[in-house]
């Protein structure tokens, strides 16, 4: 059986893994998209078990408790806005309403506390409803070919979708609870790109959205849609 461990420096939370990037490990067990399902926070620094279910689906456990879901997603399809220019993306990172405390504030993809944050800050885009944040991915996200891991891409993908549901009023505690994703292609660290997000639908507690990784040209790179869910009120 095989294991994967989220180390400590990759939290979103204060305390767990960030979603999208341990639904990115998750996700190396298969090829094209994927459909990963979070059931319970992550345990950082801790071995997980993956345990394969034939060959379109794996669990993710702590012993015997249930970390995560993954199962191919062949028929997953998402419309894409217009891309944004990476001036109107740099604009829109400047309005970052993300907080320098508090449970997300040392996140390793958006946090305001960290300097060594993955730098994703996405802010809303003037006159469109969706947010968007320029990003030059850092070396340490790099494979040996200088092309960003998937791991740091669903990463990326996750933590927009949050403030492109929230992007004025109060910032409400919401959690991922599964992440689609496809990687249409490499994305080269070092280069400054484009990451956007949108709001679907809301269902009750229950919030959709999309994400995208678009290159300097506005291409598509990597594509996703989030559900995020509000806790019920104590």
């Amino acid at each position: 059986m095989r294991q994967i461990t989220i180390p400590s420096r990759f939290n979103g939370p204060l305390d767990s893994g960030q979603g999208g990037y341990t639904a990115g490990l998750a996700a190396r067990f298969f090829s094209g998209p994927v459909e990963v399902s979070l059931r319970r926070p992550v345990p950082l620094d801790t071995p997980l078990s993956v345990a394969r279910e034939g060959e379109r689906s794996v669990r993710v456990l702590d012993g015997d408790a249930l970390i995560a879901e993954g199962r191919a997603a062949p028929e997953f399809e998402l419309e894409v806005p217009a891309p944004v220019s990476r001036d109107e993306a740099r604009h829109a990172r400047e309005d970052y309403r993300g907080l320098a405390h508090g449970l997300f504030s040392r996140c390793f993809v958006c946090g305001r506390a960290r300097d060594d944050a993955c730098g994703v800050f996405p802010g809303p885009v003037e006159g469109r409803e969706l947010a968007a944040s320029s990003w030059t991915p850092p070396d340490w996200t790099a494979d040996s070919d200088g092309h960003v891991l998937p791991e740091f891409l669903w990463a990326a993908l996750d933590c927009p979708t949050y403030f492109a549901l929230y992007t004025s009023g109060e910032l409400p505690l919401s959690v991922l609870a599964r992440l689609t994703a496809c990687v249409d292609a490499p994305v080269a660290v070092g280069e400054e790109h484009v990451v956007i997000a949108w709001p679907l639908e809301a269902e009750g507690r229950k919030r959709h959205a999309g994400a995208a990784v678009l290159s300097p040209e506005g291409e598509t790179l990597a594509v996703a849609q989030a559900l995020l869910i509000e806790p019920r009120s104590p």
